[in-house]
């Protein structure tokens, strides 16, 4: 059974089913996805063109302290441009014994980096370097919108996607 959907395109009812799935703010979300797309631009320019897109001043990053100079260097790029807060991970230096059972030197503290990003009423949050399950954290903990530049592997030089040939 086919049905219309507004215009002249025509969906399964499944399409229209998924289609039902975007509220007006995920439509948002991937118009502003569409205009920073550009042939030849990395992605720290299409993170750049979403953010103008968007309309959005104020961007924060979360960072692993291992990737604190790529996070520098960004803030630096971006500060051409915008109102930028950067936090590293070890905020508050947490014993990580006292966080979790065995836990030695200093915890993570993705919590605590989406606290420090809300009270500062970034737009936009950009993950970098985070452990896998702090990326999560730091996602569900955030009150801005969050996109990651780059993700920890510690084998691959954060490019994890060289495991899979």
């Amino acid at each position: 059974m086919e049905n219309t959907a507004p215009e002249t395109f025509r969906m399964t009812d499944e399409q229209a089913g998924c289609l039902a799935l975007y509220n007006e703010e995920d439509r948002r979300m991937m118009r502003l996805a569409e205009a920073a797309k550009s042939r030849g631009a990395d992605r720290v320019e299409e993170l750049v063109r979403f953010a103008r897109a968007g309309g959005y001043r104020r961007l924060g990053i979360a960072h692993c302290v291992a990737v604190a100079k790529a996070a520098g260097n960004l803030a630096l790029r971006l500060q051409e441009e915008f109102e930028v807060l950067r936090v590293d991970c070890k905020l508050c230096r947490i014993p990580a014994e006292a966080l979790i059972d065995g836990g030695r030197g200093t915890a993570c503290n993705p919590v605590g980096q989406a606290r420090v990003l809300a009270g500062a009423s970034t737009e936009l949050n950009i993950a970098m370097g985070l452990c896998l399950g702090h990326d999560l954290l730091f996602a569900k903990h955030s009150a801005a919108p969050v996109t990651t530049l780059v993700v920890k592997d510690r084998v691959h030089g954060h490019n994890p996607i060289a495991a899979l040939g």
